[in-house]
């Protein structure tokens, strides 16, 4: 009897086994075509089936307790690992992690407690995990690149930035137009995705819905709001990351920290 809910996850996980075909198709070229990724495609693979296994279970357990703690718990695991990984994007930004993941948690709070106020969403794990993993996702990307481009914009147009700086120019406005050339490339891909959901490809939410039996039109709805709350996190997400990497930037002085643009 205990052994049931095994045998049904061994049973579930033969059709994830069998689609490992077109990952070996991938292999296979890879070998031919002498890329070298055959190694890492593999290990990707691999850990992508170990994490998602896990995972799996950790929600399952988390979904069947009545405790909201452990919704704050994995949205702030969420958001540290997610502020790790756009750090590591941008590692030659000073404290690049903590700027990361304060501004992901900056953006993904505030859309959620927007989301909840308004009753879009219930608090319930259920709901707010899932949801909050998107937007996480999503924000640790931007803000990744949003911090990368603004620090190489700045390292490629060092010299028009201290002439600003000795006019008297604040850093904000010396560096105007590399914040707002950060901010464009960041955002635009998902904006691009906003304006063709739907016409190029229908995304997951929206996918998973309908192949778990609801209604198309059910799941138009849901994805609606799935586009509005990325859209939402990213764009706060990405602006806060600008204005937490000023104090890097620049001195006490108002000049570059010409250390912070030297290193590769």
């Amino acid at each position: 009897m205990d052994l049931e809910w095994l045998v049904e996850f061994l049973k579930g996980m033969l059709k994830p086994i069998a689609a490992t075909v077109v990952v070996l198709l991938a292999v296979l070229l890879s070998y031919f075509q002498k890329l070298g990724l055959e190694g890492e495609m593999v290990y990707s693979i691999l850990r992508a089936f170990v994490q998602l296994s896990v995972i799996g279970f950790v929600l399952q357990f988390i979904f069947n307790q009545q405790n909201r703690g452990w919704i704050l718990l994995a949205y702030l695991f969420m958001v540290s690992v997610a502020g790790y990984t756009a750090g590591q994007r941008a590692k030659h930004v000073p404290r690049g992690k903590y700027v990361a993941g304060a501004s992901i948690l900056a953006g993904t709070a505030v859309t959620m407690l927007l989301l909840v106020l308004l009753k879009v969403f219930p608090f319930t794990p259920r709901y707010i995990i899932p949801v909050a993993g998107m937007m996480v996702g999503n924000a640790m990307t931007v803000t990744g690149v949003t911090m990368k481009r603004l620090r190489d914009d700045i390292k490629i147009q060092m010299g028009l930035v201290e002439t600003a700086l000795a006019l008297g120019a604040t850093p904000r406005q010396a560096t105007l137009q590399q914040v707002k050339r950060a901010l464009v490339i960041s955002l635009s891909p998902v904006l691009d995705n906003a304006k063709t959901v739907g016409l190029i490809s229908l995304p997951g939410a929206m996918t998973g819905l309908i192949m778990g039996g609801a209604s198309p039109v059910e799941a138009i709805q849901l994805q609606i709001v799935v586009m509005n709350m990325l859209i939402g996190a990213s764009t706060v997400s990405s602006i806060m990351s600008t204005y937490l990497c000023w104090p890097a930037f620049f001195t006490k002085a108002y000049q570059l920290e010409t250390k912070v643009f030297t290193s590769d």
